[in-house]
């Protein structure tokens, strides 16, 4: 059978579609609240071969990207010629599934006819997994929690209960993460059935040719953007502020004929603590930062992503082996489309963001009860926020918005539906963002605490304290993180840290940097601002140079 372009379109659009239902199957039932609300997962199609043909526009880049790789290691360790109807294999493993523990892949394979036709997978990322709990003071992998390598969560249509019992004994929350595996099976079995159908309206064997008509594709269209490239090679660099030590990223961007080569020779070396990044999470916000430069409206995929070369020294922070300690990745990862964007810059001026807050700003609190409370619990809460993102070139920056990950800022009800937790005090706050020609977006302000009789510790996963994002090409710098006891008493960004019955934590998250002068804000951009709480008056005179009058002008103006 030879399928015509319309037709192979149809089927690229309907495997699209059914990804994107196996990701909200996700959502509709998973049990931690990183899945539910904040849609930290990712969920994909692969061809018999193991390449990604489709992902799910729900997800995370992180998770999606590294996935792309991931499919491979579930052939390799479990065996083509050892699958069967039925199965569905599982991992947490760092190095061959998205990054650190916390992380459970799940791939299922798919047969057609008694034959192996493609695979499902995807990702979630769950609250809980033992260890030390979720955060940065491990010394090695080994204290983060459970592992658990490349193995069979079903054989022929049977849940591995010896699994379940060895998960159930060493997590805090069980039930919540046996919950959390079985809805990463159920999703890619949403992902085999809608395939099934699909196979049988349009009388598909496999998908051999399908997916020549995506990879063929998606390879042409993302070669014909580099091609009108200049062939260029630039370096960009970046310092944040790491554990104890602020750490050094450096990337050379190269744009040869076939592909763009990153680099990150010069970067850090690993960190004693576990901001740790491996190779296969900073090669997947690599490749987004270029993808989205050059070819955002090209479909995700395989061969999309396939002229994006990235390498690193090992034992560079951004190519951590193992047993480096690696819970919060993300931290570093999160910062590698900025300093790729630094490099970029250099080649294709105009085009880029300024730098953002980058990694998010997340934190979980531990709560137990006070000594001598009665009618407390224990409990694990973990929240996802967000800074602002850097300005856009002629665009202001996005408010309290994860850029580069994606996930979504948790609601203050279902976080203090999760557990015994109070959130005070959670809005946007003002004169964050940069001043430029197009303002940073804004950081948010929160103020946390417990449910009287309860005392707990908080783990701190900020960035950007001493190193807040740099504006572009004239814009001015965000403004920093801030955490500080409900006294004053600076708290660090990083680390687990104890708060005592009716202790209270705030916190005030970066923003973006601005992109041009502020000089060129036009002036009803700069009163609009005004009006809706986004700067302050001195701000508008110390920044832009705004007089009094024109001050007092946006009182005036609808906000």
């Amino acid at each position: 059978m030879t399928l015509s372009p319309v037709a192979a379109q149809v089927m690229w659009n309907r495997l699209i579609s059914i990804v994107e239902e196996q990701a909200q199957a996700l959502v509709r039932t998973a049990f931690s609240t990183s899945v539910r609300e904040a849609g930290d997962l990712s969920a994909g199609v692969y061809d018999a071969q193991g390449r990604m043909l489709a992902q799910a526009v729900t997800g995370t880049p992180g998770h999606v990207n590294a996935m792309a790789d991931a499919v491979a290691h579930f052939i390799r360790r479990i065996g083509r010629e050892t699958m069967a109807e039925g199965d569905v294999y599982i991992t947490n493993d760092p190095w061959e599934g998205t990054g650190h523990l916390h992380d459970f892949t799940m791939v299922t394979p798919v047969f057609h006819n008694s034959k192996l036709v493609s695979f499902f997978a995807c990702t979630a990322h769950v609250v809980d997994v033992g260890g030390r709990g979720f955060g940065a003071d491990a010394h090695s992998v080994y204290e983060e929690g459970l592992h658990i390598p490349i193995m069979r969560f079903a054989d022929r249509g049977k849940v591995d209960q010896t699994l379940l019992q060895i998960v159930r004994g060493n997590v805090r929350e069980p039930d919540q993460l046996v919950g959390d595996l079985y809805a990463l099976a159920s999703c890619n079995e949403i992902g085999v059935r809608r395939l099934a159908d699909m196979m049988a309206e349009f009388a598909l064997s496999d998908l051999r040719e399908i997916a020549g008509f995506i990879l063929d594709n998606s390879r042409a269209a993302t070669l014909a953007r580099i091609a009108a490239l200049p062939r260029a090679t630039a370096t960009g660099e970046m310092t944040v502020d790491g554990f104890d030590t602020p750490i050094t990223l450096r990337a050379t961007v190269t744009v040869e004929d076939q592909h763009i080569v990153t680099d990150f020779t010069g970067t850090s070396g690993v960190d004693p603590k576990g901001i740790n990044c491996p190779l296969v999470y900073a090669k997947a916000y690599a490749c987004y930062a270029l993808k989205v430069a050059i070819a955002p409206d090209i479909p995700n995929n395989h061969a999309s992503l396939e002229p994006f070369e990235v390498t690193a020294p090992e034992g560079t922070i951004v190519n951590a082996v193992h047993p480096a300690p690696v819970a919060l990745r993300h931290i570093v990862g999160h910062f590698v489309p900025d300093v790729v964007f630094n490099a970029f810059d250099q080649i294709v001026p105009g085009v880029v963001p300024a730098e953002g807050a980058g990694c998010l700003c997340n934190f979980q609190v531990s709560l137990r009860p006070a000594p001598g409370a009665a009618d407390a619990r224990r409990a694990e809460v973990l929240t996802f926020n967000s800074g602002g993102s850097g300005a856009r070139p002629g665009l202001d920056g996005l408010n309290a918005t994860a850029f580069p990950s994606g996930v979504m800022t948790m609601p203050v009800e279902a976080t203090e539906h999760a557990g015994p937790v109070i959130i005070w005090r959670k809005e946007l706050r003002p004169g964050s963002g940069g001043a430029g020609a197009a303002r940073g977006g804004l950081g948010q302000v929160m103020e946390v605490g417990a449910l009287p009789g309860h005392e707990f510790d908080i783990q701190a996963m900020f960035d950007r304290g001493a190193h807040p994002a740099r504006g572009r090409r004239g814009g001015a710098d965000g403004a920093p993180t801030i955490i500080t006891r409900e006294d004053g008493t600076p708290m660090r960004v990083k680390g687990k840290q104890f708060v005592p019955e009716g202790g209270r934590v705030h916190m005030a998250f970066p923003g973006g940097g601005g992109y041009g002068p502020p000089s060129e804000r036009a002036l009803n951009a700069i009163q609009r601002d005004l009006v809706r709480g986004y700067i302050t008056p001195d701000a508008a005179q110390r920044d832009y140079g705004l007089s009094q009058a024109q001050i007092d002008a946006a009182e005036e103006q609808d906000p």
